[in-house]
């Protein structure tokens, strides 16, 4: 009992607490920064992969279709480490910044988060692509018979459509990449779940016992257990509203009634 109390104190001393904060804050910013160009990237992989079917365009199919597959069928910690060995890091990232504690962090914090872009975008290449096939084929043709051309028809009329239809499915890849985040744990960025580790590795230091207990194991990763849950079943009750919002939403419909005399 008394290992568990040591254990639990750890909680409410103010430096952990503020440390394991930061590390969630980390995490949020780089699965934001992740979706946000994965939702970019993604989009241009989708728009080449569907409607590059002609002449020359092919080609540019046929590296979306490669890069696509490649990424999304392969473990992301694979593109982690490869990324964590191959990937340059611009000049302007080789000092302290972000509030981390030197330039090595920045580096691994910036090459962590090109993996996580890789592998989500995509994915959502996927999502973006089950939307377009989802906007119905008269859409072009009432566009084209407005003087459209293709690339008006697309901004105006058929990604406005598109993104509506996957914004439940699109959220639910947010969780998952929140969920993925900790991955990159094991290149020492400094996110939610390496800060756990970290903080795992000298409880000694802080439960007052001098010994790193089990008890310090169920304590720490547990704590972190909890703060992903929060995070993310608080995303699945929104893509759960949003899904029931959307089924509740009908076309409207013209009923015109004939009476014969």
């Amino acid at each position: 009992m008394n290992t568990w109390k040591a254990s639990l104190s750890m909680l409410t001393n103010t430096a952990i607490l503020q440390y394991i904060m930061k590390g969630v804050l980390f995490t949020l910013i780089i699965s934001v920064i992740a979706v946000g160009f994965g939702i970019l990237i993604g989009s241009v992989l989708a728009l080449v992969r569907n409607y590059c079917n002609s002449g020359r365009t092919k080609i540019f199919r046929w590296l979306a279709t490669f890069y696509i597959e490649v990424f999304r069928n392969t473990p992301l910690l694979l593109w982690i480490f490869i990324c964590l060995v191959f990937c340059p890091t611009p000049a302007f990232l080789n000092r302290k910044m972000f509030g981390l504690n030197s330039a090595a962090d920045v580096k691994l914090l910036f090459k962590g988060a090109v993996a996580l872009i890789l592998f989500t975008s995509s994915v959502i290449a996927e999502i973006v692509r089950g939307g377009l096939n989802s906007v119905d084929e008269g859409q072009f043709e009432a566009g084209r018979s407005q003087g459209f051309h293709m690339v008006q028809i697309m901004i105006y009329i058929v990604l406005p459509q598109a993104y509506r239809n996957i914004i439940p499915t699109l959220l639910s890849q947010v969780i998952t990449t929140i969920k993925d985040s900790s991955y990159l744990a094991n290149v020492a960025v400094i996110e939610l779940m390496a800060r756990t580790k970290q903080i795992m590795s000298s409880a000694n230091r802080y439960n007052g016992t001098g010994v790193i207990n089990v008890s310090d194991v169920f304590v720490l990763f547990g704590f972190a257990f909890a703060i992903y849950f929060v995070i993310n079943f608080t995303l699945s009750c929104v893509v759960r509203h949003m899904q029931k919002r959307m089924k509740k939403v009908k076309r409207p419909t013209d009923v015109v009634t004939v009476e014969q005399q």
